[in-house]
């Protein structure tokens, strides 16, 4: 059944929970099989009074007072002690069948609405077990003592009553269980999307710190180091300040551009992207970015094994900016040099970047930036490691994987 379907079903059961009748049987289900049972009673004694048709009425005796108090405690106590009224009633039933050679119908109406009541609250195989049990019993006590034959109609028609409320009494358990599985899932569903969603915003703020960190934090320390550079040959060399602050300018205006790109992808909802105010951030961009740290003062050995291939959009945003990243830091903490080794190979490619650390500096970033490197290796399947070993180099090491390269189109 289709999801639509199901959810009229739910809504249709619990418009039902919620009328006036419904809160009623709710709250106070015990008064209602009283008075249900009081309505049953009232009916068995009113038809006594009336009499049947052609006959006269008459005063209840013996065997019908004890036949409408059976039914009236049997229906009063269906939803408590549902299976020893059900046994009670069926065995008052025989008795005064056995007895009296009579029919009570008051006790067979009692039976029929605790059949139907055991049916809807019990297993299947159960329930029939019981039913079948109970029918034959009627069956044969109805023969032995009530006359008429294998084949009476009033025999024939017990069993055809006792196999209707088991079977209606069945397939209203198997609707309560389907339309509580329903619930149930409609409750996951629900459950499933408030998690997922906030799942997303989690991801989200991640990659919303990831971008804003590669994007100001290189630019920053070009800024700084130019600032700094100005701040000390003012004094003596006033003709190279003008060079330095032209360079500032170009950075604070790099980063503002990239801001606003990253806020305008940001801002981009409902399939409306934000117009790009540069191209893509990648490898083939990696010269400027090398021109710009020369300009702040590192001197990168920059070397590319294996012929360019274009690299898929994801792969190669990673791949350019952990190089951005790991080149900055080596401009933070390095000796002024460092290499840069871009491998590409049929399977995607490989960056390693190295550079000496300054004796007695010790990092004093946040660890974003080697965090956030990782975190853009894993997005696109490869694996990054970063540390310092005995010579005292730093090197960054990423695998980025990238099936079915293409050749750069010359």
């Amino acid at each position: 059944m289709a999801p639509s379907a199901r959810n009229v079903i739910v809504m249709e059961m619990s418009g039902l929970r919620h009328t006036r009748a419904g809160l009623a049987i709710i709250r106070h289900p015990l008064l209602c099989d009283v008075v249900l049972g009081l309505f049953l009673a009232g009916a068995a004694l009113a038809a006594l009074r009336i009499g049947p048709h052609g006959e006269q009425p008459r005063a209840p005796g013996a065997a019908e007072v004890i036949a409408i108090g059976v039914a009236f405690l049997g229906v009063s106590a269906r939803r408590v002690r549902t299976r020893p009224a059900l046994i009670v009633v069926v065995l008052t039933w025989i008795a005064l069948v056995a007895v009296d050679n009579e029919r009570q119908p008051v006790l067979t109406v009692a039976a029929i609405v605790l059949l139907f009541t055991f049916a809807s609250r019990n297993d299947r195989r159960t329930v029939w077990g019981t039913s079948c049990c109970i029918g034959i019993a009627v069956y044969l006590a109805g023969v032995a003592w009530g006359g008429g034959g294998w084949w009476a109609p009033e025999n024939l028609g017990t069993l055809a009553w006792i196999g209707m409320a088991t079977a209606v009494g069945d397939a209203a358990r198997s609707r309560r269980a389907y339309v509580a599985e329903v619930e149930e899932r409609a409750r996951r569903a629900e459950q499933s999307r408030d998690e997922e969603a906030r799942r997303r915003v989690v991801e989200e703020r991640v990659r919303i710190a990831r971008e804003l960190h590669d994007v100001v934090a290189h630019h920053i320390a070009v800024i700084k180091v130019q600032a700094t550079g100005a701040k000390h040959i003012l004094a003596h060399r006033p003709e190279q300040v003008a060079p330095a602050l032209d360079h500032i300018s170009r950075s604070s205006d790099a980063a503002l551009k990239e801001i606003a790109s990253v806020v305008g992808l940001l801002r981009g909802t409902d399939g409306i992207e934000a117009p790009a105010t540069e191209p893509t951030r990648g490898l083939a961009r990696l010269s400027g970015l090398l021109d710009d740290l020369a300009a702040a003062g590192l001197r990168v050995d920059h070397h590319q094994h294996g012929e360019p291939r274009e690299l898929p959009a994801l792969v190669d945003l990673a791949a350019y900016r952990i190089a951005q990243e790991a080149l900055t830091n080596a401009q933070k903490y390095g000796d002024g040099t460092a290499r840069l080794a871009v491998s590409y190979a049929a399977g995607g490619v490989r960056l390693e970047i190295t550079n000496r650390v300054r004796p007695g500096v010790a990092p004093a970033g946040s660890g974003y930036g080697i965090v956030g490197m990782r975190e853009r290796a894993a997005s696109t399947g490869g694996a990054l490691t970063a540390g310092q070993g005995d010579d005292g180099r730093f090197t960054v090491l990423a695998d980025l994987p990238a099936a079915d390269l293409e050749r750069v189109p010359s």
